[in-house]
């Protein structure tokens, strides 16, 4: 399966394909790519993600499943790249990870059926929908803040086509150690029907992304925390976290709370029925 992946290679972003351990540009010029300077795969004009679609996390959280997928939106300044640095702010505690398997767009796409949208796919990476739940209180539905904040998008190392989405595993590794471990066929939704169901009335451009849901045991990290998650096929995206220089501005806007629902959301939802309160995380 073909891997195309975008670098800066002598100061220039240059698109690349991966031959083992190397890749390779266009006029022949090769990097290792343990030594690239990696870039987001592509360069979407909107990044969609699915709210739930992984049985796994749906029995976490104790609800039922609504019947049909709801979605919110993460900007594009929001992306980041393999090996980039995820900013957790000053003053915040809650910054979770979400191991995710990326649909990128390859056409345009308006108004197609689930049968007909492999078509408009140009392939698949590797997401981690990375959510600031310290603002779970703000912004309800929309989670602009939660997961729409600077550098929680990161995507990669490579856009990979031809990928059979069936059946794939999908995990989480936080230095080291598994946290997430779940596959596409636990999904409600398949990659098909995401696209078909946005496509409905939102058109979807070539380089678009949707983000298609995370398995269960999302939980906080820390500054200093290495972030793997490996789709079978796709490979693995890596990422570690930094704490911001500054804290969020006080003088407007809400600010980062410890409410039950920040609490609850950030530790798998089940924390309010325990009656106790999660372990403390610096």
């Amino acid at each position: 399966m073909p891997e195309y992946r975008r670098i800066l290679l002598d100061g220039a972003v240059v698109q690349v394909v991966r031959e083992d351990d190397e890749l390779v540009a266009a006029d022949g010029r090769r990097v290792k790519a343990a030594e690239a300077h990696h870039l987001p795969p592509v360069v979407p004009s909107k990044i969609v993600a699915v709210h739930l679609n992984h049985r796994s996390r749906v029995e976490e959280f104790r609800i039922a499943l609504a019947p049909t997928p709801t979605y919110f939106h993460k900007p594009t300044s929001a992306l980041n790249a393999h090996r980039g640095a995820i900013v957790r702010p000053e003053g915040c505690k809650y910054l979770n990870y979400e191991g995710e398997v990326a649909i990128v767009i390859g056409r345009t796409a308006r108004n197609v059926s689930p049968a007909e949208a492999a078509a408009h796919i140009a392939g698949y990476t590797v997401g981690n929908d990375f959510g600031l739940h310290d603002f779970r209180d703000t912004d309800a539905g929309s989670m602009l803040r939660v997961k729409g904040s600077d550098t929680l998008c990161p995507l990669g190392p490579g856009l990979v086509t031809d990928w059979d989405f069936r059946d794939k595993y999908l995990r989480t590794y936080v230095n080291g150690v598994l946290v997430q471990d779940g596959s596409t066929a636990e999904m409600e939704w398949d990659m098909h029907y995401l696209v078909a169901d946005i496509a409905r009335t939102i058109t979807l451009y070539p380089g678009d992304v949707l983000l298609s849901g995370t398995p269960a045991n999302s939980r906080p990290v820390r500054p200093g925390d290495v972030v793997e998650v490996e789709a079978e096929g796709l490979g693995t995206l890596s990422n570690h976290i930094v704490s911001g220089p500054v804290p969020v501005r006080s003088d407007c806007g809400a600010q980062p709370t410890e409410s039950e629902e920040v609490v609850s959301t950030a530790f798998g939802g089940d924390w309010e029925f325990r009656g106790v309160r999660p372990p403390k995380r610096g």
